[in-house]
């Protein structure tokens, strides 16, 4: 028996068992979050609603995804780090199983709003690879763990037309109860329970998550909602006063308190905004490249800007998306211990703008599609590889997880954010017939192209006039 027990516990800490539980985490719940785009028209079939108001489907999945992954990222940074994760995999199965069954779309929505915490396993399986691997094997692993994220957003949307266009809509959500399940046996065979005990107990710092979440929400529900009440309306304005407020007192709140939820002390450092700011910016750039994409897939092809494929076959159109992810870790992985990782972000940074003004000039036949997700995913690949090594390598230990956590916060805001735009330009420029008109989906592409060019404007300008960095400098603050 003892020896049994030995065995077992040689097994749980082997440093490559838990570096496969951990992709295989970061994989499953990647796939598990994309598997929604795909139905924003068969959902509004469904329901009975405009795909403006479907669209919601996703723009509520993000929204709880960006509110709870810092609260997340800072709970894994203490003593409790497996009953975390279960925790959190449980949630997530709960809204797997309502999305499965609701018949009511608010219903429906709270499944995904549940299922938004999907959106913080791979900066948690990040954040254990830094705290838990050897030293050699961080910056590897670390970068191996964000493209497979990337990747499997790429492998979700054609699983999600196979199973929809065959089963119906709803059978995705029966497979992410599947993938959710698996990857809770994988983690309670491969990580250690308990305690931490090298990690001391810290109170919670519940007024920086209300104020962020506060900040955030306002923020969507402003880009949402403008549309329809109208910029100069007294809602809108209320929600931007919300906003900026909210965001105020959060930056004093988390200056000042000795526990912050996000230390924003740690993002003044130079690598660290970079990679913060890239990765909103292409969260919204790459939500806007997917999610019009995968509209204007299954638009009938006699509309003259819709491609006219079946569901089942639609996902298949997001397939280069992963090609291009998978492309992107080899290059990346070759190209990491040539140059500093910082001078990579340029090189995928620009790909993006191109593939949406791409997409924007020409978007009705299906090769144009594949090349545009083709060079969405090899700049995704790329930028989201070079973010967490830069952050990891200028952050303290203890403070990995929730420096990690708010970079994915930053992405999935900007994925919401993503969300958002189409819906709110689907609503302001929707045919009669109650489908996005071409004028509309063009303008969408355009939004992306512009702020990706900015963006990629921005990351040069930014690396041409920092500070020289010291790659072996931590940050203590």
């Amino acid at each position: 028996m003892s020896m049994l027990c030995l065995a077992e516990e040689s097994m749980i800490r082997s440093p490559g068992i838990l570096l496969f539980a951990l992709g295989y985490a970061a994989i499953c719940m990647s796939i598990a979050s994309s598997l929604g785009m795909l139905l924003v028209p068969s959902v509004a079939a469904e329901f009975g609603i405009p795909v403006a108001t479907a669209q919601w489907m996703l723009t509520v999945n993000m929204l709880c995804g960006a509110v709870t992954t810092p609260i997340v990222g800072r709970l894994i940074d203490g003593r409790y780090k497996r009953a975390l994760l279960l925790t959190v995999l449980a949630i997530v199965l709960v809204g797997s199983i309502i999305a499965s069954l609701a018949t009511d779309f608010g219903v429906f929505l709270v499944g995904r709003a549940l299922q938004g915490l999907t959106f913080g396993i791979g900066p948690i399986a990040i954040a254990l690879a830094r705290t838990q691997l050897p030293s050699p094997m961080v910056p590897r692993s670390i970068a191996a763990l964000a493209i497979t994220a990337a990747t499997g957003l790429g492998l979700g949307y054609p699983l999600t037309g196979v199973l929809s266009g065959l089963f119906g809509f709803r059978s995705a959500f029966v497979f992410a109860i599947v993938f959710v399940i698996t990857v809770a046996i994988v983690v309670l065979i491969a990580m250690p329970g308990g305690a931490d005990p090298a990690v001391t107990r810290q109170p919670f710092d519940l007024a920086g998550a209300v104020l962020f979440g506060a900040c955030l929400g306002a923020l969507i529900l402003l880009i949402a909602e403008a549309p329809a009440f109208g910029w100069g309306s007294a809602p809108v304005i209320l929600l931007g006063l919300v906003f900026i407020g909210s965001l105020v007192l959060w930056v004093i709140v988390e200056t000042r308190a000795a526990y912050p939820l996000t230390d924003v002390r740690v993002m003044r450092d130079p690598d660290v905004l970079l990679a913060n700011g890239t990765g909103f910016a292409f969260g919204v750039t790459m939500f806007i490249c997917l999610s019009v994409t995968s509209l204007v897939t299954q638009l009938p092809s006699g509309s003259g800007y819709g491609a006219g494929v079946p569901l089942v076959w639609a996902g298949l159109v997001m397939l280069p998306f992963s090609v291009g992810t998978i492309t992107a870790s080899r290059v990346f992985e070759w190209a990491r211990r040539r140059v500093d990782p910082s001078l990579l972000l340029p090189a995928g940074a620009v790909c993006l703008p191109i593939a949406l003004t791409l997409l924007a000039v020409g978007h009705d036949e299906l090769w144009q599609l594949l090349i545009g997700t083709l060079m969405c995913g090899f700049g995704t690949g790329i930028t989201f590889g070079a973010m967490p090594v830069l952050i990891s390598r200028r952050v303290a230990p203890w403070r990995v997880g929730s420096a990690l956590s708010f970079n994915a916060v930053m992405r999935t805001a900007g994925n919401t954010v993503g969300a958002a735009i189409p819906g709110s330009v689907f609503a302001a420029t929707m045919t009669a017939t109650g489908v996005p008109s071409n004028r509309g989906i063009i303008l969408a592409f355009s939004i992306g192209a512009g702020i990706g060019a900015v963006a990629a404007i921005g990351i040069v300008v930014a690396l041409l006039t920092r500070p020289h960095p010291d790659p072996l400098r931590v940050s203590e603050s």
